[in-house]
């Protein structure tokens, strides 16, 4: 079987049409943010300003896309580096466990940004380092042995 058949990397594209619908569903959320927010302020006679405003619930908004587009790149390159040159299956439960972490995202860091940085945001975050590590890990150890 030849590694880039869609039967060998099955799991990989499911995981990568997965982190594709979270990426799209953050964009559709921070767009659904602007205008309700949009609409606040007019019934309060105040012109809502997306940039400049430092409205805390469109930060939140736009940080939780942008997180997910800023991660992105290193990601699918590592997830389909693996895939293909280490394992599908490795790829695909480390793709998952990723994809996950960036489901959590939003729900640890909340829905209003604040000036800290909540502490909760590491559940998110340190096993998704984790796992680009272990992905960075294989690969190295696939040159190399």
């Amino acid at each position: 079987m030849h590694p880039l058949e869609v039967s060998t990397q099955t799991g990989p594209i499911l995981v990568t049409l997965a982190y594709l619908l979270v990426y799209y569903g953050l964009a559709v959320n921070a767009a659904r943010t602007k205008i309700r927010l949009t609409r606040e302020y007019a019934k309060r006679g105040e012109k809502f300003d997306r940039y400049f405003g430092q409205d805390r619930e469109m930060l939140a908004a736009d940080r939780f896309q942008l997180n997910q587009l800023e991660h992105m790149p290193p990601f699918l390159i590592l997830l389909w580096l693996v895939a293909v040159f280490v394992s599908p299956v490795f790829a695909t439960v480390g793709g998952s466990i990723y994809v996950l972490t960036r489901v959590l995202y939003p729900f640890m860091m909340g829905s209003r940004l604040g000036r800290g940085v909540k502490g909760s945001i590491l559940v998110a975050t340190l096993p998704s380092y984790l796992v680009l590590l272990s992905f960075m890990g294989a690969l190295v150890w696939a040159i190399v042995a």
